[in-house]
């Protein structure tokens, strides 16, 4: 059967997990990576995307302590005065979050308060969906193609059979692919860890096989699916030796906690230092849908998210590489203001996002919600969710983000010059 490439790209069944899915052959797809550095320029801006799933309580994670309205709403889930790491006299950062409360002293920590979106949704699924795409006025059928893909898309399309570029994106994780990285022509793969990442001789007598069938493989004028796959298998081959290099080398600059997190955000490191010029990560934390017992559960989340952030920072500024990192930390929803009856709190709306890196003004973007002018129980929102990622796709990523987000929305000053 003949196929265009571009047919087998969009569907379904070429997939990057898809693909991944097959044992020992997670590579399959990478359209391109050279086994030595390539002609790309790998001193590029890279953007690394940190999702907390579940929607996190951020009215405990930037705590207003000061407040007494805070402290008559959160009875049992209420972060004490004196645990706080104080940003000034009303706001302080969760007593877990040490680490980010010196990024945050040390201008490397932005926090952008009262993020969200006109008539927010609170369903975990529809929220997501329109933080993925940016579009909140449409059914969810019509959120097909993510913010991220539509970037890549844009910026990466004329370049999927190249042998000198790298993956333009990663996805590290085991959980479904974001719908944020959906592309309509560039496929972004899902790597579970990165001891799967393997397309090389190691032993494994199947996959050389396999392999060595799908590099030989002989083109035809009527199927030019075979070429794309071949050229693949052959690029595949090269990253995954490159790969490999670079995670198995140490990193001791920065000791990460062994962690989940950590894991993911070290072997991202490690991918910067070795040079590659991928410029998208994407990585998850799940587990904040606190609607009871929150306070054990929550501390440990932030705990993990400080400890991990903290330590890619301070890796990447030992070796050179923290001017050109940065990562943006967002949830799908916050939670409402008053607790519930199972020492916990429900879906809410308006919360704070987070922005680590070396080029950062720093400190607080706008003001924190209002305790008592509420929307139906919960905080309302003053920053669209598109200004920062605005912010984000023009003066870091380099390009227009009216095409990106299908719409104009006013960038943010949260760079340095």
């Amino acid at each position: 059967m003949s196929l265009s490439r571009r047919k087998f790209l969009t569907t379904g069944a070429a997939s990057a997990a898809v693909i991944s899915g097959a044992t020992q052959v997670p590579g399959l797809l990478l359209q391109a990576a050279a086994s030595t550095p390539s002609s790309n320029d790998c001193s590029e801006n890279v953007l690394v995307v940190l999702q907390l799933s579940g929607g996190n309580d951020g009215l405990n994670t930037v705590v207003p302590f000061a407040d007494d309205v805070y402290a008559r709403n959160r009875f049992q889930t209420k972060i004490s005065t004196a645990t706080v790491h104080k940003i000034d006299g009303y706001l302080g950062l969760h007593p877990s979050m040490a680490g980010m409360h010196r990024l945050y002293q040390e201008d490397r920590l932005t926090i952008v308060q009262g993020v969200g979106y006109a008539n927010p949704n609170r369903s975990h699924f529809d929220s997501m969906d329109i933080w993925h795409t940016g579009l909140t006025d449409v059914a969810r059928e019509a959120r097909q193609v993510g913010w991220l893909g539509k970037y890549l898309d844009a910026e990466r399309s004329d370049s999927l059979s190249s042998a000198e570029n790298d993956v333009a994106a990663v996805h590290l994780g085991n959980d479904v692919q974001p719908l944020a990285l959906a592309g309509l022509n560039v496929q972004v793969p899902s790597i579970g860890s990165f001891d799967d990442f393997q397309f090389d001789d190691i032993g494994n007598q199947e996959l050389t096989s396999v392999r060595a069938r799908l590099i030989s493989a002989t083109a035809t004028d009527r199927n030019e699916l075979v070429a794309h796959v071949r050229a693949a298998a052959q690029t595949a081959l090269s990253s995954s030796r490159r790969v490999r290099k670079a995670v198995q080398r140490q990193t001791i600059s920065a000791a990460y906690p062994k962690t989940d997190l950590g894991n993911k955000l070290r072997g991202i490191a490690q991918l910067i230092q070795a040079g590659l010029s991928t410029r998208i990560y994407y990585v998850t934390l799940d587990g904040f849908d606190t609607h009871s017992l929150q306070a054990e559960s929550h501390a440990g989340l932030l705990r993990e998210l400080s400890g991990a952030v903290t330590a890619f920072l301070d890796d990447l500024a030992e070796t050179g590489q923290a001017e050109r990192v940065l990562l943006a930390c967002f949830s799908e929803f916050g939670r409402r203001v008053k607790e519930n009856a199972s020492r916990g709190t429900d879906h809410g709306a308006a919360a704070p996002m987070f922005l680590a890196g070396g080029r950062l003004l720093g400190g607080l973007v706008g003001e924190h919600p209002s305790l008592t002018d509420l929307e139906d129980g919960d905080l309302k929102f003053h920053t669209d969710f598109r200004r920062v990622y605005a912010s984000m796709i023009e003066q870091w990523l380099g390009v227009a983000s009216e095409p990106v987000l299908g719409g104009v929305f006013e960038p943010l000053k949260i760079f340095t010059a």
